[in-house]
């Protein structure tokens, strides 16, 4: 069966789904070539059965480098930059990245014959949907530059595939939480919620801020669709078995189909690691829309896929495991170091 055996290339492998996603293809038997720059990623987030290559997608000859040493059946592409608010303020930066770094990898793709890709984008590609639940034929007007740069990465794969012959699944994640038993969430600036909040449990924050407590909810906070990041690496093990057997140009949603709001994730935050968890109000952020469900009917009817974690607490108690026992992240003391292909493009 293909999905095991398999040599793939995985993007953004040492940021928090990229670390999920090499686990999972590990435990399935195949060969993970991680790449990742290090820029928001930690080494020590990368399997210790990976090939470690440190490298940069917008450096199209290190990619190249790459490919030619290693034989690669597929791609999984992760690497991006992701802070909506960053990506109003420097779009450049944004459009750089994911836009241009994903069309060098497709181009040294290509150059090397492997035309089977995984693709990493985002909910954000549907900006402010006008209903929910968001199926694949919602519309897509992305409200920031960061849902657009994804969507652009979209299109060029839907072009290169009739071009090219290049087979693709995109999946447009919503909001990925949780952890696995060895990797978790650890950014430098933390902006999901899930983290922030128990990092208040833990002490490290003295509040959670919560942007608008005045929306058309329940109880006037945003409402979201969380999704573990374990059910997102198994969803792309499914995808790869797919990818192996036939041809596809294909766009999937993953969630879980569920909302929670700020106040109720706060909640079973509380019931879940027995702080006390305060929050403060604050202004509403720009674009922000007031509840954002998925459907993921199409990837578990053609994937088989089926999400494990479907309730917010399993996926709390997953975070709170890791966050635990990893209070301030990853040991950035360890070494930091891997094949590098690069050295210029920080």
């Amino acid at each position: 069966m293909w999905g095991a055996n398999v040599n793939v290339l995985v993007t953004g492998a040492a940021g928090y789904i990229g670390s999920v996603v090499t686990e999972e293809l590990i435990k399935n038997g195949n060969f993970v070539i991680a790449v990742d720059n290090l820029e928001r990623g930690h080494r020590t987030a990368i399997h210790p059965d990976a090939m470690f290559v440190l490298a940069d997608i917008l450096d199209a000859d290190g990619l190249d480098q790459i490919f030619g040493k290693y034989h690669v059946d597929a791609v999984m592409h992760l690497a991006a930059k992701v802070e909506v608010n960053e990506s109003m303020s420097n779009p450049e930066k944004y459009f750089l990245t994911n836009t241009v770094g994903g069309m060098n990898l497709l181009r040294i793709m290509l150059k090397h014959n492997v035309k089977k890709i995984i693709f990493s984008s985002t909910a954000a590609v549907y900006g402010n949907p006008a209903h929910v639940p968001v199926t694949e034929e919602s519309l897509t007007i992305p409200a920031n530059s960061y849902g657009e740069t994804k969507l652009a990465f979209e299109r060029i794969l839907h072009w290169y595939s009739l071009a090219y012959g290049i087979d693709f699944i995109t999946f447009r994640y919503f909001n990925a939480a949780g952890a696995s038993a060895n990797y978790g969430c650890d950014h430098k600036n933390e902006t999901l919620l899930i983290p922030i909040v128990l990092q208040v449990a833990l002490g490290q924050r003295e509040y959670v801020p919560i942007f608008g407590v005045d929306y058309p909810t329940m109880d006037g906070t945003c409402i979201r669709d969380f999704i573990h990041v374990s059910d997102i690496a198994n969803a792309h093990m499914l995808a790869l078995e797919h990818l192996g057997c036939k041809s596809s140009k294909r766009f999937y949603n993953l969630g879980n189909g569920i909302g929670y709001s700020v106040l109720e994730i706060i909640k079973v935050a509380m019931q879940v690691t027995g702080a006390d968890i305060r929050s403060k109000g604050q202004a509403r952020r720009a674009g922000d829309q007031p509840i954002v469900i998925a459907s993921s009917d199409l990837a578990k009817s053609e994937l088989g896929w089926e999400p494990r974690y479907k309730d917010c607490s399993s996926i709390i108690e997953s975070a709170w495991s890791w966050q635990k026992k990893h209070p301030y992240g990853y040991d950035q003391s360890q070494n930091e170091g891997g094949l590098q292909i690069f050295n210029t493009l920080k």
